[in-house]
């Protein structure tokens, strides 16, 4: 049942999950499954973009998506992902009508730019807007209840979250008082709650694992909560003995009954090498996240590319205990 000591959700208790990572890791992928698995059971959840890329849209091999929230999929148990790309421009109307009562006005302020030179001059303002329609769905309620059981935030790469996620707070301090300052404060006191959890997906690989670390650590010096680290595409080892010969490949070779020619040996032994350096890095490198203390999943590489299939491997993978 949903909630109980037994639902692998439990694991994942944020109301907001906000998945990050270094471009090409595959955090949009990572995002999508979290929330089709959030949403198992007859649960609901958004899944939001920031970033204009239409990823969600992809994924799921469906049209791109418009400035509302659309039902893109059923998880298992009849639950159902919502998403959501947020448009900042369209975002700053809907805070003009809410907050200011300029719904007619701010329409006319479009048709003459003054939308895009609002958020040139303050660029900031382009981040607030953003994470104010993700706080916003986060909150909301109907007759009483939320509206979604958890919202997941495909967010910028690592190199731009902490700015990304901290601009409510620098905005809420900047200004002195009114609705900007009000809903920037909102923000920022929900990115700092238990409420929310920032997850980071990464590669065994030198540059991502590096930006995780410098990640964690400015989200820690910021009070943002931080979840998982959820490495993606991991391999399972190929050879048990790293110390494989040549003669040991040659014997192995004529007892499955194929060739032997040196050649064939010696490029096998080769392959056989590099995959073991490759491993021992690998096992470094995942030594490096694990001095982070913070909880780790591991995904599975998806050599068929991601579809709807692979998505629910990702997902099962997301909810089982590691």
């Amino acid at each position: 049942m949903p909630g109980s000591e037994q639902d692998p959700r439990a694991a994942w208790p944020a109301r907001l999950h906000v998945v990050t990572g270094k471009g090409g890791t595959g955090k949009t992928s990572v995002a999508a499954a979290l929330a089709l698995g959030l949403a198992a059971g007859g649960r609901r959840t958004l899944l939001v973009e920031v970033e204009g890329r239409q990823g969600i849209a992809e994924l799921f091999e469906t049209e791109p998506l418009p400035y509302e929230e659309r039902r893109i999929a059923t998880a298992a148990g009849g639950g159902e992902v919502r998403a959501l790309a947020v448009d900042a421009e369209l975002a700053l109307l809907e805070y003009l009508d809410l907050f200011y009562k300029l719904g007619a006005a701010g329409r006319a302020l479009r048709k003459v730019g003054a939308i895009d030179f609002a958020t040139t001059i303050a660029p900031g303002m382009r981040d607030v807007l953003l994470t104010g329609k993700v706080k916003e769905a986060t909150t909301r309620t109907a007759e009483g209840r939320r509206v979604y059981h958890a919202v997941v935030l495909d967010a910028p790469p690592t190199g731009r979250i902490g700015r990304f996620l901290n601009v409510t707070a620098e905005t809420a301090r900047l200004a002195k008082m009114g609705p900007i300052k009000t809903q920037s404060e909102g923000v920022a006191a929900l990115l700092r709650s238990p409420m929310t959890s920032v997850h980071v997906v990464t590669l065994l690989e030198e540059m991502p694992v590096q930006e995780t670390v410098d990640a964690i650590n400015e989200l820690t010096a910021l009070g943002i909560p931080i979840g998982k680290l959820i490495v993606n595409a991991t391999r399972p080892p190929l050879l048990a003995d790293a110390r494989v010969t040549q003669a040991e490949l040659r014997r192995g070779l004529a007892a499955a009954g194929l060739p032997t020619e040196r050649g064939v040996v010696a490029g096998l032994h080769a392959e056989a090498k590099a995959h073991q350096t490759r491993r021992a890095l690998e096992e470094s490198l995942r030594l490096d996240l694990a001095e982070l203390g913070r909880p780790m999943v591991e995904l599975p590489l998806l050599p068929e590319g991601v579809d709807r299939a692979s998505l629910d491997k990702l997902t099962a993978a997301l909810l089982t205990p590691q």
